[in-house]
């Protein structure tokens, strides 16, 4: 048997290839400790990860450096997840890493997972169960700390897009023992009193463990139950938690949920200038149109000299009686031209024509005479003539 070599690129292309083709390796979670640890000038982290009998080489680009919560250091303990790929040109597998956290924390994500996947297949995240969240809300109801940051925000985004909107803060715990609960009864209180058009449930950023409350699943259940809409806007931009899943709208920030719930007035106002502007054009199309059609029916036949098409269907009925007379006329010409000739052929074939010619007819008592036989001696006979009758006796 005879091999056609490749080049080692190639080699390395379909192996990674391959790796590439693995689902599992897409999107892997590995716990280990950091060594060989370097953060390069350009924002990239490079480090190997190990355990007790082997070690992998991982790479963070910097769009994800940026969202650690901590710094990493050799020895330290920690979970990635990212995917397994070949770097073609060394020719080595690595782990191209999307998120890391501390260990300790994985039987936190194996709950978060684990709720995650009940409450889907329950149909929490449907989104055929979503609400739209209302066009123009007057009421805001934010359920958050009412320390830091994120009210503040959220309520300098709102009035700057709409200072006629009323924010009304329902204080809840963010994080800890307990603020699941307060959250919860946040969200019925809201529902009970009808105290907003729509919920924002909002927090900073944090680890996982700070965000625990907003993944527990009586949160989950009371964003689901409630009747007014919310808006989850929970840690930044990469933290996703159950909340998130089961609101009907997902902000990936305080801010953004104002933006989101809040629509900004000025747009409004410039939207209705424009389809005021619109009504205009399209009114001024609309009469200049019906004037070009009032126009044109004045000047139409009809309205000029009503009677003319009244005096046009008298011509056509004299028309038609005219072709009517002739018809008849027509008709009964033929009819006597053909009366004459059937009157002409009757009285070539008439007995009386004969008589003309000097013939007669010899009758007795109205029968008439056919053979000499019919008659006897003495019998009384009438001879009929072209110009009258004439008896005779037979002798």
């Amino acid at each position: 048997m005879t091999y056609n070599p490749i080049s080692v690129t190639d080699l390395n292309k379909y192996i990674k290839e391959k790796i590439a083709g693995d689902e599992m390796l897409n999107n892997v979670l590995v716990k280990g400790e950091i060594s060989n640890y370097k953060h390069h000038y350009t924002g990239h982290l490079y480090f190997t990860l190990k355990d007790e009998n082997s070690l992998i080489k991982c790479i963070m680009f910097k769009s994800y450096a940026t969202n650690l919560k901590f710094e990493p250091r050799d020895g330290m303990k920690v979970m990635v997840l990212g995917s397994v790929s070949v770097f073609e040109r060394d020719g080595v597998y690595q782990i191209y890493c999307k998120a890391m956290q501390e260990d300790g924390m994985g039987s936190l994500y194996k709950a978060y997972e684990e709720l995650k996947a009940k409450l889907e297949k329950e149909g929490l995240f449907a989104m055929a169960h979503k609400k739209k969240i209302p066009v123009m809300p007057k009421c805001i109801g934010v359920l958050s700390s009412n320390t830091g940051a994120v009210i503040r925000d959220i309520i300098n985004v709102s009035t700057r897009r709409n200072p006629n909107v009323y924010i009304k803060l329902l204080p809840v715990p963010v994080q800890g023992e307990g603020a699941a609960e307060k959250i919860v009864d946040a969200i019925k209180l809201m529902n009970e009193k009808k105290l907003a058009d729509v919920i924002i449930l909002a927090r900073g950023g944090g680890s996982l463990e700070d965000l625990w409350p907003f993944n527990e699943e009586i949160v989950a259940r009371a964003i689901y139950a409630s009747e007014l809409p919310v808006i989850s806007a929970v840690g930044h931009e990469t933290d996703f938690t159950i909340a998130d899943f089961v609101a009907d709208l997902r902000a990936p920030t305080p801010s953004a949920a104002a933006e989101l719930a809040v629509p900004n007035i000025a747009d409004i106002a410039l939207k209705l200038e424009s389809y005021q502007n619109r009504y205009k054009l399209a009114l001024k199309k609309k009469v200049e149109f019906m004037k070009l059609r009032y126009e044109k029916c004045m000047n139409s036949r009809v309205f000029k000299d009503p009677l003319q098409k009244i005096n046009e269907k008298y011509m056509l009925i004299d028309m038609k009686v005219k072709t009517m007379q002739n018809r008849v006329t027509t008709i009964c010409k033929d009819k006597k031209t053909n009366m004459v000739k059937l009157i002409s052929k009757l009285d070539a074939l008439s007995p009386l024509k004969t008589l003309t010619r000097g013939y007669s007819i010899v009758e007795t008592n109205g029968k008439i005479i056919k053979s000499v036989q019919d008659v006897e001696k003495d019998d009384e006979i009438d001879i009929r003539f072209i110009d009258g009758k004439a008896k005779a006796k037979i002798m």
